[in-house]
């Protein structure tokens, strides 16, 4: 199936009226295409009040299903867990080899995520290596806060890869580029260090504070090879 869509109640938040909304739980950009386009632009997710014709943008869980590049992006929007056990849904795709499944609870992680997989990424690697940027990036401006920030550019050609973050307290846009041999050694403390987390079942959460703690592993296994040499 290329999709799947469910009717919903929506009171719209303008004129108070009580509405129906044909929504869509799944999509499948392998099958339909244009899914792709619309989940990218966010028009997927555009409703019109028919009674006063306020316009907003609905959240909801949605799952984005690329059986070409092999990987599926579950947005649970405000979600707060590491993982994502879903029994049916396991079920329902325990067929499957090899596909990279990942939960996200925001609208521009589950653009990027699509963009880092699209891309032939490992994201894993991605988090690593924009954790890396960004403290560079905060030293650079003074130890001004790093509040998020999105890979928003790969060209393999040129060898770099380019980060968006947003600064301060005003969030302003911040561009960082970087050489791709930075995600290649991240590639390298991902392969020694994330080796049970590549093996976990469900849907995880790659994002900061994943990346943090494998940079806090890496940091104390390096801790320990350094006291090794030194007492033997």
């Amino acid at each position: 199936m290329p999709e799947n869509r469910v009717v919903k109640a929506i009171v719209c938040p303008m004129c108070g009226e009580l509405n129906k909304a044909e929504i869509y739980t799944s999509v499948n950009p392998t099958i339909k295409k244009s899914m792709r386009e619309r989940v990218l632009d966010s028009s997927l997710f555009d409703w019109t009040c028919p009674n006063c014709k306020h316009k907003a943008r609905l959240t909801y869980p949605i799952l984005y299903n690329d059986m070409k590049n092999r990987f599926m992006i579950y947005l649970i929007p405000k979600i707060d867990r590491f993982q994502l056990c879903d029994k049916e849904l396991e079920a329902k795709y325990s067929n499957l080899r090899n596909i990279s499944k990942r939960i996200v609870p925001n609208f521009n992680t589950f653009k990027e995520k699509i963009f880092i997989f699209e891309s032939g990424l490992d994201d894993m690697a991605v988090e690593m290596t924009k954790l890396a940027i960004s403290q560079t990036v905060s030293k650079k401006l003074g130890g001004a806060e790093i509040n998020e920030g999105y890979l928003s550019m790969y060209n393999r050609e040129t060898n770099t890869m380019g980060f968006t973050y947003f600064v301060g307290e005003k969030r302003k846009p911040y561009v960082q580029t970087a050489r791709l041999e930075i995600y290649s050694k991240s590639k390298g403390i991902i392969d020694r260090f994330a080796i049970k987390d590549k093996k976990l079942k469900g849907f995880i959460n790659i994002d900061r504070e994943w990346a943090e703690n494998i940079l806090y592993r890496y940091k104390r296994a390096k801790q320990i090879e350094r006291l090794n040499k030194l007492n033997s």
